[in-house]
Parts: structure tokens; C-alpha cells; sequence
């Protein structure tokens, strides 16, 4: 069985956990990183040699990173659909999962670390702006892509909308003055709206 290694409450966790839901895939799930630790033990380690989570097990394979994670569920087990088989909306589709994590990440990651991680007397109020700042502005090209389709590499949802939406339901999470961006909310409500999002995103929350 596909065994996840990860806490639910880790955005890199939900990724894999949400493909997992939209596959409806038997697995097992242990708890390890943050407050549960484990993942410096040399147990995982030879697991993950990078100590951070996920990690998955299936059968005799391991495979860490969050994204190659995705993929290799999606194509192994929903190939023409998930991982889309037409080349050209296969591409689309990574482009936006290698740019969750170049850009949009990069940028929210400040705001989330302040706003989730840290105590309120400590915060950073001046990284948070310029975070907020910037993440909208990357937000914008987002919007602009799905002002055009209705899903990020174009009709139809695929594997290419869950690293991305992962980081939209923290946008929209943050008590934060946001720009106005119709078609990327439009697209959050429907992606909000799918049952896979709703147990392994939305009832996990942000820690």
C-alpha cells in the first residue's frame, strides 16, 4: 500500500494528499516533521536525505519532493487525466507546478512564516507587506492565464492546479488586504468546491 510520510497540516503535505483524494488512492499516513518530529532520524533520513516532508513509499520506490510526487501518482495512475497525456497541456500544466515554487512560493512564504509561524509581538509587519506586495503581483500573471481558461493549463482541472491552489487557499486564508483578481477567485471557488480539497486542504487548515 502507498505509504505518505508527512503531518496533514504541512502545504507540501496537502499537495500530495489532495492527488491522492482526487485518485481516491488506498494509503497509509504517518505523522513526522514539525511538532511530531522524526524526520532527522536516520531512519527517514535514508528515506529523505533532506529531512523534510513528504516522502511517499510505494512499494519498493520512495520519492521525495512534493511535485515529482504529484506527477508520478498522477501519471501512474490517472494518465490522460490528472497528468494529462496531450503533450502540449501536459507542459502547461508542469509549467504552473515549477512556477508555484520559483515565484509564488518565494513570495508568500514571508507572509505565511509572520502571519502562521511566528508569536504576534514578533512578527515582521514591514516582511509581511512587502510579501503581500509581491505575492499579489505575482498573482496577477495567475489571473491573467485564468481570465483565459478556466483551469490553469486550460479546461479542465489537472495536476497543475493543486501546487498553485495549495498556495491560493493561503492568500485567501491570510487576514490581509488582497488586489481585485476575479478570475483567480473564480477559480479558487471552484477548486474550494472539490471534495478532495475540502477534507485534505480546507478541514486541516493553516499551521
Amino acid at each position: 500500500m502507498l505509504k505518505v510520510w508527512g503531518r496533514r497540516n504541512s502545504s507540501n503535505v496537502q499537495k500530495v494528499m489532495w492527488a491522492i483524494g482526487e485518485l481516491k488512492l488506498p494509503h497509509e499516513r504517518a505523522d513526522i516533521g514539525g511538532p511530531f518530529g522524526g524526520n532527522r532520524d536516520a531512519a527517514y533520513l535514508a528515506k529523505n536525505p533532506n529531512g523534510l516532508v513528504p516522502t511517499i513509499e510505494d512499494g519498493d520506490f520512495v520519492l521525495w519532493e512534493s511535485n515529482a510526487i504529484v506527477r508520478y501518482l498522477a501519471a501512474k495512475h490517472d494518465l490522460g487525466g490528472l497528468c494529462p497525456s496531450h503533450l502540449q497541456e501536459r507542459a502547461s500544466a508542469d509549467r504552473w507546478m515549477d512556477w508555484q515554487v520559483s515565484t509564488l512560493g518565494a513570495a508568500i512564504f514571508p507572509m505565511f512564516w509572520n502571519l502562521v509561524r511566528t508569536p504576534a509581538d514578533k512578527r515582521d509587519m514591514k516582511a509581511v507587506e512587502e510579501s503581500r506586495v509581491k505575492t499579489g503581483e505575482a498573482l496577477k500573471i495567475l489571473d491573467a492565464q485564468l481570465a483565459r481558461a478556466d483551469f490553469v493549463a486550460g479546461k479542465r482541472f489537472t495536476m497543475g492546479d493543486i501546487p498553485v491552489g495549495i498556495m491560493a487557499y493561503r492568500w485567501f486564508a491570510f487576514p490581509i488586504e488582497r488586489p481585485n483578481l476575479p478570475a483567480l477567485k473564480a477559480w479558487y471557488d471552484r477548486l474550494a468546491a472539490r471534495p478532495a480539497f475540502q477534507e485534505h486542504v480546507a478541514a486541516v487548515g493553516l499551521t
